[in-house]
């Protein structure tokens, strides 16, 4: 018999386990009222969960059960284009979340110069050495600001392959599942 501090740890995560469960379950809800084209990674991140929920057993049925709705309701093209322009679209939201990233540091890098130039030219030379010191530590600010938007477009490039590997496993899965599914036609 388990302690009683292992039976509650069970029970908790049994518990968040049936919480996210049921985000993936409204999730697909939400989806299919609104018409939203219904891929793994787009349950997941809506639901926000991880993908390998998306893929555990009674949740994989439900998403595909809704994707095979989905498709049933309106004509769509076939499946593997769909899940290429579900991938294509999350690729190209993250290339234009790393563009407004940049523009946002630049456009604030920009400012912060001309406020600090306006201010240069009212100090007094006896306050400009003070000043320098503020200065230098506000360009340190800057760099650890363009340090995490560097950390920031890295993580969003990383994700940006691993979109590119996910569509790519994804096209194999396909065809293994086409190929075995005229193998057990055949036979």
């Amino acid at each position: 018999m388990t302690a009683p501090s292992t039976d509650g740890m069970i029970h908790a995560r049994r518990r968040d386990s049936d919480t996210k469960r049921a985000r993936v379950r409204t999730t697909l809800h939400q989806m299919l009222e609104a018409g939203t084209p219904i891929t793994f990674a787009s349950v997941a991140r809506q639901a926000q969960v991880s993908t390998w929920l998306v893929y555990a057993p009674g949740v994989r049925e439900k998403i595909e059960s809704a994707r095979t709705q989905q498709n049933n309701e309106t004509p769509a093209p076939r499946h593997d284009r769909e899940h290429s322009r579900g991938l294509e679209t999350d690729l190209a939201l993250a290339r234009a979340e790393i563009t407004r990233l940049r523009a946002e540091r630049d456009q604030q890098q920009q400012q912060l110069r001309h406020a600090l130039g306006a201010r240069m030219d009212n100090l007094a030379k006896a306050d400009l050495l003070a000043r320098v010191d503020e200065l230098t530590r506000h360009n340190h600010e800057l760099a650890t600001v363009a340090e995490q938007h560097r950390t920031d477009n890295q993580r969003l490039q990383a994700w940006v392959t691993e979109l590119e590997d996910d569509l790519t496993a994804a096209r194999t899965s396909l065809r293994r599942m086409i190929r075995a599914d005229n193998l057990h036609t055949e036979n």
